[in-house]
């Protein structure tokens, strides 16, 4: 969403609009599997336990993209709620100038009957460029931020970088900041990196 090895890079928004690449032809892929660990922009979303996951990506030739992904979780039953899983549900769309791509988006992080006050459920708008290897992407919530009270607004600015080491290696070095706006928030604003090394 973004961790592709033993986390999850699953977790950037998860198997994830930022990271892929427009398809030539319309295409349907299917994703399922088990990670020791969901990490989600820095922050383990399962106690640093064991999750399952799946989703659904519809990539059209058009450039329009739609994409279902979900997660089991621990966060919100930590946090007083009564939720287990995390749906993502996004659409987008792609394209590319010159050598320059471009991705704009929605993302919804649901979290059905979490019980929190304010709600969990999270919308964001997002928007990423790739220039060679390196994508960056900013995130914007259009309402409260995972829970938090007066967070409308708050934003997620990352990059990216992807390298072919040849027979099968990828190397990714990430860097993110997120921001958490309110007068009581302020204080969970933070940075998060992680050199991601994939076979």
């Amino acid at each position: 969403v973004f961790l592709m090895s033993s986390t999850a890079l699953a977790a950037t928004g998860s198997m994830t609009p930022a990271f892929a690449q427009a398809a030539p032809e319309s295409s349907l892929t299917l994703n399922v599997g088990a990670v020791n660990e969901y990490r989600y922009r820095g922050i383990s979303q399962t106690r640093f336990d064991p999750a399952l996951q799946g989703g659904a990506d519809y990539a059209d030739k058009s450039g329009l993209y739609l994409g279902v992904w979900g997660s089991s979780i621990k966060w919100i039953k930590d946090a007083g709620g009564d939720s287990n899983m995390e749906v993502d549900i996004y659409g987008g769309y792609k394209f590319t100038v010159g050598d320059i791509g471009y991705d704009v988006g929605f993302l919804r992080y649901e979290y059905s009957g979490n019980k929190l006050n304010p709600s969990a459920n999270t919308n964001e708008l997002y928007g990423a460029v790739t220039i060679g290897p390196t994508t960056v992407k900013y995130s914007q919530s259009t309402g409260n931020l995972f829970g938090f009270a007066n967070s409308k607004g708050s934003s997620y600015l990352d990059m990216t970088a992807t390298f072919d080491l040849g027979d099968g290696y990828t190397f990714a070095p990430h860097l993110g900041y997120q921001k958490v706006k309110g007068t009581d928030n302020a204080k969970y604003s933070y940075t998060d990196y992680a050199l991601t090394l994939t076979k």
